[in-house]
């Protein structure tokens, strides 16, 4: 049997740069993605990893008001468990408040609706007598360090940023796999492509396994 010529240089050259200009082109739209993502999650991994050396004053502010009379009605007509304010009585809040509450569930008990309020670096509540309608509110803003941390661990922050951190993650494995794919097609004229590689690899288990208990 006849074996098949192998393919002829130009043919080898022709393969290797279609698969060069590829990959460069998923690798520079990759990190032009998540550039900024990396610069975000590399300076608050710092201040996370650092995070009882770094004081925070948080600003506590109390709030004490009373329902109109109008009002007072709706808080008697639900039984208790978890559902939304009245839309007036959330209207009335949010105006006097500057808050946003919308249909955010309540906690309904015998005698006390409550409101949580938690955000990125902060934290509120309501809490409304069902009987006499008084009000009292607390938010606790704990700084803008705070609020890059939560941003980075995705605490509550929303259907929209936990969306962009997965677009953000997908970006980052392509980035890398892409980048790996480019050291493999550049190793021959750069010897330490995989020992530095490797190293990479090798530091971190080797943190791992010696130093963390």
């Amino acid at each position: 049997m006849t074996p098949a010529p192998a393919p002829s240089v130009s043919s080898q050259q022709q393969r290797r740069g279609y698969w060069l200009r590829t990959l460069h082109q998923w690798h520079w739209i990759s990190s032009a993605i998540c550039l900024i993502g990396m610069i975000l999650f590399a300076a608050t991994g710092i201040t996370l990893n650092h995070a009882a050396k770094i004081e925070a004053r948080p600003e506590v502010v109390t709030r004490h008001l009373q329902l109109p009379a109008p009002l007072l009605p709706s808080l008697g007509d639900r039984a208790e468990g978890d559902a939304p304010l009245p839309a007036a009585t959330a209207d009335w809040l949010s105006g006097q408040l500057d808050v946003s509450i919308g249909r955010r569930p309540a906690e309904w008990s015998e005698e006390e609706i409550y409101v949580s309020m938690p955000r990125p670096g902060a934290d509120a509540w309501i809490s409304i007598d069902r009987g006499s309608g008084a009000v009292e509110y607390e938010s606790t803003d704990r700084g803008w360090v705070s609020y890059f941390n939560d941003l980075h661990k995705g605490r509550n922050a929303g259907a929209a940023w936990s969306w962009f951190l997965d677009i953000f993650a997908v970006a980052c494995l392509v980035f890398c796999i892409t980048g790996l794919f480019l050291l493999q097609l550049h190793a021959r004229q750069r010897r330490m492509t995989w020992p530095m590689v490797g190293l990479g690899l090798i530091v971190p288990l080797l943190l791992a396994l010696i130093f963390i208990h």
